[in-house]
């Protein structure tokens, strides 16, 4: 009997939501055949068989949550192919003052041993994992179990809800969840906003691309902003090409597929490039890879509503822009009145490797390079 577990998708979340099986217990699967499709950083993914085998067991429905490194399904003997799965008697465990690592099941539990996700969820509800007897293998604490030892109101932080159940957050929600934590806890953020006279523009439109042909222009004038911060090294990286994760709104959810090397590519590439990836995150076919390793972020908010924001940055970029709804404005010219279309910027940074003088830099050239009339 082998068992195969959740193995990491590349993703850097400890989790993924079963979307639908594609075999069932007593099938013969062979090697690379899709075995199950699942949901995790907003994208879905197949996950395909690692053994030639016959299904035994499924260990979970569609709608649940398997947490990476947990048994997800088990075979009648088979072959093994890579080095994704893991034996059927270890844990993806992380015990107290320590790194996550896998560990033998069969054993007496000891104080703290959790999985990473239910460790930082204690963390953040202020749960002492020591007070717990966990449910898992061995008393493993898991999710379940610290979110069972607190009031739902606290997780929800606010007044638990009078007319419905409580929904939990799924898919691309829970994604976005997991990132606007990271920069809650990780980003020391500020934003300074100011205004793109555009009233000059030969061609109306095509905001998406004017921004972004905005910031590589802001970049070669000020490239720090184009980076990754290491807080633990407390250094940094400048890129010499930009990745620009572009915000997406979805009816499943907020989605951020990259745009790789918008330096070097023309409009034309950039539009072509930007209408794959919309086309892929509304059919929720974003590749895995497309969603990681960006070093710039726009958020083109003004397309829906709004005029300045406090856009969030996600670590370890260190800077994301966002541009409001482009409107007339009264604009004073030459001693007279007239109504000029402007377009509101607003600019986020982490402020522990960004100065302001940077930011503003940055900022200054990309209204710039907006209110060129071409």
């Amino acid at each position: 009997m082998s068992t195969f577990k959740l193995p990491d998708l590349g993703e850097g979340l400890a989790e993924a939501e079963i979307l639908e099986w594609h075999v069932k217990v007593g099938d013969h699967v062979q090697v690379d055949q899709p075995m199950v499709s699942v949901e995790t950083a907003k994208a879905v993914v197949e996950v395909p068989a690692p053994y030639s085998g016959v299904v035994t067991a499924l260990r979970g429905a569609p709608g649940d949550i398997v947490l990476t490194g947990a048994p997800l399904i088990e075979f009648d003997s088979g072959t093994v192919v890579g080095s994704m799965p893991a034996t059927s008697d270890e844990e993806f465990v992380e015990p107290a003052g320590g790194s996550p690592h896998r560990e033998r099941g069969n054993g007496n539990a000891a104080n703290g041993r959790a999985v990473p996700a239910a460790r930082a969820l204690a963390k953040r509800l202020n749960v002492d994992l020591k007070a717990l007897a966990g449910s898992g293998r061995g008393g493993l604490i898991t999710l379940d179990d610290v979110l069972a030892s607190v009031n739902p109101a606290t997780v929800l932080h606010g007044p638990a809800a009078t007319d419905g159940a409580a929904e939990n957050l799924r898919g691309m929600r829970r994604a976005m969840a997991h990132s606007m934590s990271l920069s809650r806890d990780q980003v020391s953020g500020s934003t300074v906003c100011d205004d793109a006279d555009i009233h000059g523009w030969v061609a109306p439109g095509g905001y998406m691309l004017r921004l972004m042909r905005a910031m590589v222009c802001a970049w070669r004038v000020e490239p720090a902003l184009n980076a990754w911060y290491d807080s633990s090294h407390v250094s940094r990286t400048l890129f010499a090409h930009i990745d620009l994760a572009v915000a997406i709104d979805t009816p499943g959810g907020l989605i951020v597929p990259v745009l790789r090397n918008i330096e070097s590519k023309t409009l034309q590439q950039l539009q072509a490039a930007l209408a794959a990836q919309k086309q892929a995150a509304l059919q929720r076919h974003t590749a895995p890879e497309d969603l990681r390793d960006f070093t710039l972020m726009l958020s083109n908010f003004g397309t829906l509503a709004g005029r300045y924001g406090i856009p969030l940055v996600v670590p370890p970029a260190v800077a994301i822009l966002g541009a409001g709804k482009v409107r007339e404005d009264a604009v004073a010219i030459a001693g007279s009145v007239r109504a000029h279309r402007r377009m509101p910027l607003s600019l986020s940074f982490d402020h522990r490797c960004i100065t302001g003088g940077e930011a503003c830099r940055f900022l200054a050239a990309v209204i710039a390079d907006l209110e060129k009339p071409e």
